[in-house]
């Protein structure tokens, strides 16, 4: 499956793949044949100190241990696309990575066309967190990575703040992508003031065995 675009003319020509002047004839770059997930949080972030999300082709593959959720989450970063054999998927994994791309269709637009905002340095850390806010600072999706295999504990102790909200709106949260058995650390009935999420934040929980999280952040109409 191509990367999910309304059109998709995409630049791969070995290192010089990445170039602003190209832009004028492509809408995407394939940033690196290297699709780890866990390697793609640095490649990712990097990238987006220069080109942003719209631009970066990203694929769900097999080249990796970790599960389809770390897959999808990392590479809904940006353009996502899938590069799997789907008749080789389990029940649970089909189940959600149909759900998965409902998700990403849904928070595309603050993705591709909103700021982005790191909040957490995976070179600082033992995990990422980034997220991107629309326009009218009305929506939201915020990532959240585990980026070590070191140890099997609970990695985000404090809270992590938001960066990027209307302090006065008030914002629901929502967790996208949740694994068929497993169950949500977010409070979907909470609502918070802008003003709440970006000075106090919230604390995304994660741990050995939930290794990366998706929120999308909506405001209360």
């Amino acid at each position: 499956m191509a990367c999910n675009a309304p059109t998709d003319n995409r630049i791969s020509a070995g290192g010089g793949r990445v170039d602003y002047g190209a832009l004028k004839y492509f809408t995407e770059f394939w940033l690196s044949d290297n699709t780890d997930p866990l390697e793609r949080v640095f490649i990712q972030w990097e990238n987006g100190y220069f080109f942003p999300a719209i631009t970066h082709c990203n694929h769900v593959t097999d080249w990796s241990k970790v599960g389809l959720k770390y897959r999808t989450d990392v590479a809904m970063m940006g353009k996502m696309g899938y590069d799997i054999v789907v008749d080789h998927l389990s029940a649970d994994d089909l189940a959600f990575s149909q759900q998965a791309i409902k998700n990403y269709h849904a928070i595309t637009d603050p993705i591709w066309h909103g700021d982005q905002y790191r909040l957490a340095s995976p070179w600082d850390n033992p995990y990422a967190a980034l997220m991107y806010v629309d326009n009218n600072r009305d929506h939201a999706a915020a990532f959240y990575f585990v980026v070590t295999n070191r140890f099997d504990y609970h990695y985000s102790i404090d809270p992590i703040k938001f960066k990027g909200l209307d302090p006065a709106k008030r914002y629901t949260l929502k967790e996208l992508n949740i694994y068929p058995g497993t169950t949500s650390a977010i409070d979907e009935t909470a609502v918070y003031t802008g003003d709440f999420l970006m000075n106090i934040g919230i604390n995304p929980e994660l741990t050995g065995n939930r290794r990366s999280v998706v929120i999308d952040i909506a405001v209360v109409k």
